[in-house]
This record gives structure tokens, C-alpha cells and sequence, in this order.
């Protein structure tokens, strides 16, 4: 037997469940970290191109525009999981190293405040767990 949803946004959310499962049962078990694995990283000469100083000789390079991205992302509570975790996988690729990653989200921490720091810390971990790379870039 289910619990009865004690205010109104948890209603809604358990109405919005309901009618994922009846219009797809596979959506019970979705999960938006295994819909990460369909983007890929892209190469830093990529990023460098779109999102870095290709363009712009005298503006930012990628990996700087990343770590911003992160400090933002970090900002906003660390909320959006895919998110921060794309970001950290193409900051690596940008050529960052973790300590790079790990001061920017802690310098948000005066900022965003401890507990938005924590959830970006343990986001950014998870997706650096598979990156036998050392910190050598």
C-alpha cells in the first residue's frame, strides 16, 4: 500500500510518476546519470574552438570558461548532477587537473555555502572516479 503524499508538490510528483509508468514502465527505472553515457567528451581542440580563445585571441581559454562554468554550477547548490559532472569530465579533457577542480569548487564554498560545496565535491568525484590519468596535464 502507498503512502498518501502529505502536501501538495509531493502529490504532484507521485501523480507525475504514476503517469510515467503507465505510459512507459521502463521510465520506473530511468536514470539520467545512464542518459549521461550518450554524450560524449569532447577533444580539447573542440572545445578550444567553440567555447575557448579560437576566436577571440586576446578572451579565454576552455578550460578557464569551465572552471567558471563549475563555479556557477557550484553556486546554484550543485542541483543540476549531469551538469556538473559533464563539466568536470571536459575539464579534464580541457587539461585541468584535479586540484584545479577541487579549489574552484571550494573557493564557492564562501559563496554557496558548505553544503552546496559537499554536493559539487561528491559530484566531481564521481566523475572522476574512472580517470586513471595521473595530474600531470
Amino acid at each position: 500500500m502507498t503512502e498518501t503524499p502529505r502536501n501538495p508538490f509531493e502529490q504532484m510528483l507521485a501523480q507525475a510518476h504514476e503517469m510515467a509508468k503507465a505510459l512507459n514502465p521502463a521510465l520506473e527505472s530511468f536514470s539520467p546519470k545512464g542518459f549521461e553515457a550518450l554524450w560524449p567528451t569532447m577533444p580539447k581542440e573542440a572545445m578550444e574552438f567553440w567555447f575557448g580563445n579560437a576566436v577571440n585571441k586576446d578572451g579565454l581559454d576552455a578550460k578557464t570558461r569551465l572552471l567558471l562554468t563549475l563555479a556557477g554550477l557550484t553556486m546554484q547548490g550543485a542541483q543540476a548532477d549531469t551538469a556538473v559532472r559533464q563539466t568536470v569530465r571536459h575539464l579534464r579533457e580541457a587539461g585541468a587537473r584535479k586540484q584545479e577542480i577541487v579549489e574552484t569548487i571550494g573557493h564557492m564554498s564562501v559563496f554557496a555555502g558548505i553544503p552546496a560545496m559537499t554536493r559539487a565535491l561528491e559530484l566531481a568525484q564521481d566523475a572522476m572516479d574512472g580517470d586513471k590519468e595521473g595530474d600531470e596535464t
